[in-house]
């Protein structure tokens, strides 16, 4: 923390670093905080009193000073004398950027007013899954006094903005002795004079309505548990789960692409076992944070967890269709011609009973906040449903929230996704050398990348390296082996909902005179690469034809492909197969919108996997140079006299992926500087 950071304002990070990493505080990216407190002008030399609120967009566990909106606080105030009403109340957010102080700072929020305006040097507006209960319960007034006396206020449901706002300044105004309020559908709002004591209202507020939740509340609020729903045995349930996924992330995706998340968690395996699930799913999620990541109702799979697999692929296919029908005519019930276009009528969340939920979005860390959103409004529907019943707001005022004129505006302001977003890819034999140079390039360029290596320390490392589960998961794989390679694609579907890129890279090369190359030489070469490729371009196109959204297969081959050289029999065969692999299968799938092409690399030494094996000694020693000085040999037999790297077959592969060349299939690209023995005729 910068040296001249205010003392509020250090005070102000700390808290909400402190509340934003405890889940039962608050959830991602959810709620805000902010401080209050007086500088000298530096045009003026007066004091000026300022308020630092986190700005729009961030979240509160690692929030940043850069991350804090700076208003000057008379200014702020002085807007109650031009608010124009509820109907105009829009208006006031664009008004908060002439409270701004200096330079630098965040986007004023939407909650910008409540924090604001309210008699208090530290206000913190949380989202905890026990307040919410009770902001979401039929009877959540009465509710809210039994549970906290007259410290607590109730504030009815309003859309968060202005007006909000001034109703929450209000209400304390009248009730000296409150600490905070419960704002009804929505969460939690406390303050205090110092950065220790709003802290300690928040969580005193949070801790004594969890409280009363378990004191209080009834042994099953989701009812009894139904014959057939409960949770099927860990590995059968995944194994189904993984069976499933790309044919949810293909349904979910009708409308644009999109990133899975599984979450087979005991409280969403309980939630869909019990009788009440499917009255509480339809009902939908509450909060505002809560339905504009998970949409206002999930789709839920109305078979038990015992239904045959291809009855279950039906139901769900009916029951898309169905959601999509229901969210449509829920846009046209509500829509104004004010209203941004539809977004998209697919589900965020589908909720297979005995199995789990699966959760889309535009990244997988999008995908997987949806997924723990929806788990927080489970929680919500619990208390609720113990202490009264789960009642969220109406559904018009979630369409209002949902299609605001301020969230189509934020939506609009997000960067543009990057070439591969959306995109899965698993890239074999990606635990060094060319494959490794391949798996940054992907994730770099947007794409979620599973690292599939025979070498599983390797692999896990670049795992790492890539940015951990959101970006990428490791895999350790034997190419010569089905079942491996099928569990490699089983993890791919857990882990991103399934697979639409494949790069066929790994490979291993034996240089020797043909008199010395013996079967089993011969064997293990093509069992790696010939019948490796093979086996994961078939469990490729198995995942990519369930998910009906095209793909792309990319081979490495080499330049060896096309060239005869000396003492390379094996090595040169397997990989004119693999090259034959790729106009064969282009040929087969392109119906199904799968393209396959290849990249014709030629003497990557530098970072090579292969070379460090031996194989650079044998091919120097073939060539009668020193095997440090390879890569230049190889270089100066070029055309262009360029030393060939990983990251160059990298961009071959991007090239041929990246959306630019939609109409290439069976393409080789040769990434060897120039050698004209080896052009394509």
């Amino acid at each position: 923390m910068a040296t001249d950071t205010h003392p509020e304002v250090a005070a102000l990070l700390e808290r909400a670093h402190r509340l934003g990493s405890d889940p039962r505080n608050t959830n991602y990216a959810g709620g805000n905080a902010s401080a209050k407190g007086t500088v000298t002008d530096p045009v003026t030399g007066s004091d000026t009193d300022l308020m630092w609120v986190k700005g729009s967009g961030g979240d509160l566990g690692t929030l940043t000073e850069a991350g804090l909106a700076v208003l000057r606080l008379d200014r702020l105030r002085a807007l109650r004398d031009v608010y124009p009403g509820v109907e105009r109340e829009d208006e006031m957010v664009a008004a908060f950027d002439y409270c701004l102080h200096g330079q630098g700072g965040a986007a004023p929020s939407i909650d910008t007013a409540m924090h604001g305006l309210v008699e208090a040097a530290h206000v913190d507006h949380l989202h905890p899954d026990s307040g919410i209960a009770l902001a979401c319960a039929a009877d959540g007034e009465k509710l809210t006094a039994e549970c906290f006396g007259d410290k607590v206020a109730w504030v009815p449901w309003r859309r968060p903005g202005f007006r909000l706002g001034l109703d929450i300044a209000a209400v304390k105004e009248a009730n000296p002795q409150a600490v905070g309020v419960i704002l009804g559908g929505h969460g939690i709002t406390a303050w205090g004079e110092t950065s220790g004591e709003c802290e300690r209202n928040a969580l005193w507020m949070i801790r004594t309505a969890e409280a009363f939740l378990v004191e209080r509340g009834k042994a099953e609020p989701f009812g009894p548990v139904v014959e057939g729903y409960g949770a099927l045995p860990a590995d059968q349930r995944r194994a189904q789960a993984a069976q499933l996924a790309p044919l949810i992330r293909g349904l979910a995706s009708t409308d644009r692409p999109q990133v899975g998340h599984f979450d087979d968690s005991e409280e969403v395996l309980d939630f869909l076992a019990r009788a009440e699930h499917p009255r509480l799913a339809a009902l939908g999620t509450s909060c505002p944070d809560h339905f504009l990541r998970t949409k206002v109702r999930p789709l839920v799979l109305d078979l038990p967890a015992s239904a045959a697999p291809d009855v279950v692929v039906e139901r769900l296919k009916e029951l898309h269709t169905a959601y999509r029908e229901e969210y449509a005519a829920y846009y046209e019930r509500h829509a104004t011609d004010a209203s941004p276009a539809m977004r998209g009528a697919d589900p965020a969340i589908v909720l297979v009973p005995g199995v789990g939920m699966f959760s889309f979005g535009k990244d997988k860390q999008t995908a997987r906040v949806a997924g723990e959103f929806y788990r927080n409004a489970i929680n919500v529907m619990r208390g609720a449903e113990a202490v009264s019943s789960y009642a969220p707001i109406e559904e018009a005022e979630k369409f209002r929230i949902e299609y605001w004129s301020l969230e189509e505006a934020k939506l609009q302001r997000m960067p543009k996704p990057k070439p591969l977003a959306t995109r899965v890819a698993l890239v074999t034999g990606a635990g060094s050398g060319i494959g490794k140079a391949i798996a940054h390039r992907l994730v770099a360029e947007g794409a979620c990348v599973v690292v599939a290596d025979l070498n599983g320390e390797n692999a896990s490392a670049v795992a790492t390296e890539l940015g951990g589960s959101d970006k990428a998961v490791a895999v350790t794989v034997d190419v010569t082996s089905e079942e491996q390679i099928a569990e490699a694609f089983r993890t791919a579907a857990l882990a991103f909902g399934g697979v639409d890129l494949v790069v066929n890279n790994a490979g291993i090369s034996i240089s020797k005179p043909l008199l010395e190359t013996t079967a089993k030489d011969w064997d293990l070469q093509h069992d790696i690469m010939a019948r490796g490729s093979f086996l994961v371009s078939r469990e490729a196109a198995r995942t990519m034809r369930a998910q009906r959204m095209g793909g792309d297969i990319v081979y490495i081959a080499s330049k060896n492909a096309v060239f005869a050289g000396p003492n390379n029999v094996a090595y040169s065969a397997t990989k004119a197969d693999q090259a034959h692999q790729v106009r064969l299968l282009a040929a087969e799938l392109g119906a199904d919108g799968i393209r396959v092409n290849g990249v014709n690399p030629d003497g990557v030494v530098r970072g090579s996997g292969i070379f460090a094996g031996g194989w650079g000694a044998q091919r120097a020693a073939t060539y009668g140079i020193e095997e440090e000085k390879l890569g230049e040999f190889y270089a100066q037999r070029t055309l262009l006299k360029r030393e060939v790297l990983p990251e160059h077959v990298a961009a071959a592969v991007f090239a041929l992926t990246g959306g630019d060349l939609t109409h290439t299939t069976g393409l080789h690209i040769p990434v060897d500087a120039g050698v004209a023995a080896a052009f394509l005729r």
